[in-house]
């Protein structure tokens, strides 16, 4: 028994490759550590690249064009005689497909979540969980598809009777919503799993009923993962390539209504890359700056996420 206890009473630290209780050398941990450490480098060191090939083409881009009109421009044209390359146009189409899809997931998800973990049992929890996951693994090129289809064909324009053409950012968002929801309930799902029985038991001792619970107990508890779970879910929307490709349209204007179809960032990252635009000319350069201003709103949609995660997190 003194053998197991004496590294702890005396304060030393242990050395590289041993055990905290043994006190006896064990290379495998050693190796695990530095494979280990390597992973973690490696996603820094792919972060890092992903900003130089982005940076490198995009300062080629902004000696050119002043950074004040590439961002509140309003008209986009880089293959024109007379170039423009005011990118509000896609930033709108862009913020319509965001809210739309938002507007779909974040209820559908959080709806789906709070009934799997607190009202559905077991069984029916084994059987749907699995099911709504199935949506996380379709193609987005067949979501793209449906959205088309059927959502801007059938539903919009024949049962609907909207007045739209044939495309539109309301068809791409409402698609993109349903393709989201997996997302967030499954993690909003197991964030609220994640929150203790005894704070449950306290509720119902205390004459909650399990709906009272549910919003004011359970909710509060997981908010910090259901933020984690939204922010994911905003990131998913604002970086979707083939439903707004395919089913918004490829016009780059000022989207005033969700009726109207527009070009998204994405969208015009997709169609152009497939284009003849000579490499390091300024027309192809454009992408390098949709692209580099793309990450840098997603990187502040994490970090505010990250804030607000922590703000709210509880420890239990």
């Amino acid at each position: 028994m003194t053998t197991m206890t004496e590294p702890a009473r005396s304060g030393a630290p242990a050395r590289a490759g041993t055990s905290h209780f043994t006190g006896r050398a064990r290379p495998v941990e050693a190796v695990i550590r530095v494979v280990l450490r390597i992973a973690a480098s490696v996603t820094v060191i792919t972060a890092l690249g992903i900003l130089i090939a982005l940076v490198v083409p995009a300062w080629g881009f902004f000696r050119e064009v002043p950074v004040l009109e590439f961002l509140f421009g309003t008209r986009w044209a880089p293959r024109f005689a007379d170039a423009s390359f005011g990118v509000l146009p896609l930033v709108t189409a862009t913020l319509w497909t965001t809210v739309i899809a938002l507007v779909v997931a974040v209820p559908l998800g959080l709806g789906a979540a709070v009934y799997l973990a607190e009202y559905a049992r077991p069984r029916v929890r084994r059987v749907l969980k699995p099911i709504l996951e199935i949506l996380a693994g379709i193609p987005t090129v067949v979501y793209g598809l449906f959205a088309l289809q059927f959502v801007q064909t059938v539903v919009l324009r024949d049962v609907l009777a909207l007045q739209t053409g044939a495309f539109s950012v309301l068809a791409a968002g409402l698609v993109m919503g349903v393709m989201i929801v997996p997302t967030i309930a499954s993690i909003s799902e197991d964030s609220l799993s994640a929150v203790p029985l005894a704070l449950r038991q306290g509720s119902a001792a205390l004459g909650a009923n399990r709906m009272q619970t549910t919003l004011r107990v359970v909710f509060p508890a997981a908010t910090s993962g259901i933020v984690a779970a939204v922010v994911l879910g905003i990131s998913r929307a604002v970086g979707e390539t083939m439903i707004v490709a395919i089913a918004a349209g490829n016009q780059a204007r000022l989207v005033g209504g969700p009726l109207e179809q527009g070009q998204t960032m994405t969208g015009f990252i997709a169609n152009a890359a497939l284009g003849d635009s000579r490499v390091g000319s300024l027309e192809y350069d454009t992408l390098f700056a949709v692209g580099l201003l793309l990450f840098a709103v997603t990187l502040l949609v994490n970090a505010i996420s990250i804030r607000i995660v922590r703000r709210f997190r509880e420890i239990y």
